[in-house]
């Protein structure tokens, strides 16, 4: 008869439980009800799909009515395929100039006084202080034509024309590096405020110069807290839809827009299917980088 667990041990196991007892609510729950809608047809019931799969009692039966049309209507439709590969690209695009942006501030963050971290460390997260639909719908005052931005530029003698940001791209991507800015800043600062200044010595007395120190000392300790920012901002980046909604125009329809628009359509079944696609979209890559980094014995 084996011994009776002791309550630490017991404790133990509940704390290592939790987290996944989370992903089963919060993730696998969801993700299951959302598979379920994709691989059902659309209906003008209330809610309006008709699932294929309630009260399947024999697994050959479920393979029989397994339906994917949904999917099938992603691959053959152009649309999908194009609003995929733009929220792709503009995601990638606010990635890096947040990330142009973002380290040189979290570095100099880093680097400045000690009393005066936390003062910077909140005017980057002050931002967040105001909601978020108020501080994309200021950017609109900012942007439009005649705007504050095409004041100031017009009263400094820079422009006679007005600009016309507002409804492109270029608004888009403001809107989306202003607002996701700090996601890329935190996680920088977090890593190079722990970095050891000593090493930075250690490699200017071997004759290293700034710039070679930088490039073979900080830039490869910093490498977590980049992954880490540059995760934070892509993933939200690709599934955006307020801002590309309010800034943008016809011609910068991202996935998240196109997502809404179908459920708004009363079409559930491929509004799920889109969403299935772009979970797939950002959870392989990351989990197979995750892999790669476990497989190296990284981090």
């Amino acid at each position: 008869m084996s011994a009776p667990v002791a309550p630490p041990a017991r404790l133990g196991r509940l704390l290592v439980a939790a987290p996944y007892l989370w992903l089963l609510l919060f993730f696998l729950a969801p993700f299951a009800m959302v598979l379920r809608m994709a691989l059902s047809d659309a209906d003008t019931a209330l809610p309006p799909y008709a699932p294929h799969f309630e009260g399947l009692a024999r697994l050959g039966e479920f393979f029989a009515r397994l339906d994917l049309e949904n999917f099938r209507l992603l691959a053959e439709d152009s649309l999908y395929g194009q609003s995929y590969l733009y929220s792709l690209r503009v995601a990638a695009l606010t990635t890096l100039i947040a990330l142009a942006i973002g380290y040189p501030l979290a570095y100099a963050m880093a680097a400045a006084p000690r009393h005066w971290r936390p003062v910077l460390l909140v005017l980057v997260v002050l931002p967040f202080w105001t909601s978020f639909l108020i501080r994309v719908y200021a950017w609109i005052g900012i942007l439009r034509p005649d705007g504050l931005l095409d004041m100031m530029l017009g009263s400094l003698g820079l422009t006679s024309e007005p600009l016309r940001l507002l409804n492109t791209e270029a608004a888009v991507l403001i809107g989306m590096v202003y607002s996701y800015l700090p996601f890329m800043v935190l996680p920088l600062y977090a890593t190079l405020e722990k970095l050891d200044r000593s090493l930075l010595e250690a490699a200017a007395d071997l004759g290293a110069t700034p710039a070679t120190a930088f490039l073979t000392v900080t830039l490869p300790l910093s490498l977590p807290g980049l992954f880490a920012g540059a995760a934070l901002v892509f993933i939200p980046s690709v599934g955006e839809f307020v801002i590309p909604d309010l800034l943008g125009g016809p011609d910068t329809t991202l996935i998240g827009n196109l997502l809404w628009t179908t459920f708004a359509s009363r079409d559930w079944p491929l509004a799920s299917a889109v969403a299935i696609v772009l979970l797939v979209v950002l959870v392989l890559p990351l989990a197979l980088l995750q892999q790669a980094r476990l497989a190296r014995g990284g981090p």
